[in-house]
């Protein structure tokens, strides 16, 4: 946990990166906590941020319920495991809320990009990686594919998520021209985020991944990015295996908090 006052300086800054790299469609401000939706596309993006406390716990755990019920939507906190919250997390509790998807933001320093995969010669053998301002149509099916859930309408809301925020996208190509993995880097304030890492299911554990991480890095620090932040779930035990071999170190942990789905009465 050293990590977190040097990448970047504090806790409080990786936070807003982190928010800023992953626009909602529609926020409100709602003393000192700011509330996210989008279609209930991403557990982050319709999640409430709880970024300062607000004066009236109890009022605000109200309005926020009241703000989400509007939308039919269940309200969801995204809560990083740090003092300020265990009041929050308290009451939470007291409330019913269930505690879910527990995860890592790891971080690593620009100077330590270096590192190459397995084969340091560079990007695995038949493996292109292209980088791209905008994200293709293919690019889309396949993070989608992997780690997508709904129809057409969701697929739409969160294309306008991962194009909410000016990003760099990097697309690995197989030998056939086929579009075979996804990653996004964001670079905010000397910073890089790096996001919708996805690899086709028949070509994983064939060093897909470590050349999209390779390629996005350089490209971020071509960009001014002098630190990197990315997030896992503790469960992608293989993910995490991957970006602490390439150098990034857990900083911090944060976890979602849902409220009580409550069915309605029957009725005749």
């Amino acid at each position: 946990m050293t990590q977190i006052a040097q990448l970047p300086e504090a806790l409080d800054q990786l936070e807003n990166l982190m928010d800023r790299a992953w626009l909602a469609s529609e926020r409100e401000i709602l003393d000192g906590w700011i509330l996210r939706s989008a279609g209930s596309v991403t557990q982050r993006a319709n999640s409430v941020w709880p970024a300062a406390a607000p004066a009236d716990l109890d009022a605000a755990l109200r309005s926020a319920a009241a703000w989400y019920a509007a939308k039919r939507q269940p309200v969801i906190f995204q809560l990083t495991a740090r003092p300020e919250n265990h009041e929050l997390g308290r009451l939470l509790d007291r409330h019913g809320y269930s505690r879910r998807s527990e995860t890592l933001i790891m971080t690593a320093r620009g100077a330590a990009a270096g590192w190459r995969g397995a084969d340091a010669s560079g990007p695995t053998a038949g493996v292109d990686v292209i980088l791209e301002d905008a994200p293709s149509p293919e690019w889309l099916d396949l993070w989608w594919r992997v780690d997508g859930r709904g129809g057409a309408a969701e697929r739409h809301i969160a294309w306008s998520i991962v194009t909410g925020t000016p990003s760099i996208y990097a697309t690995a190509l197989d030998g056939h021209g086929a579009v075979i993995g996804t990653g996004r880097l964001t670079v905010l304030d000397g910073c890089g985020g790096i996001y919708c890492m996805a690899v086709h299911p028949e070509f994983r554990r064939q060093g897909v991944a470590t050349a999209i991480l390779d390629v996005l890095r350089d490209a971020g620090r071509e960009a001014g990015a002098a630190n990197f932040w990315l997030v896992a779930t503790e469960a992608n035990a293989g993910g995490r295996a991957l970006y602490k071999r390439a150098g990034f170190a857990e900083s911090a942990r944060y976890h979602y908090r849902q409220a009580p789905l409550y069915r309605a009465p029957n009725v005749c």
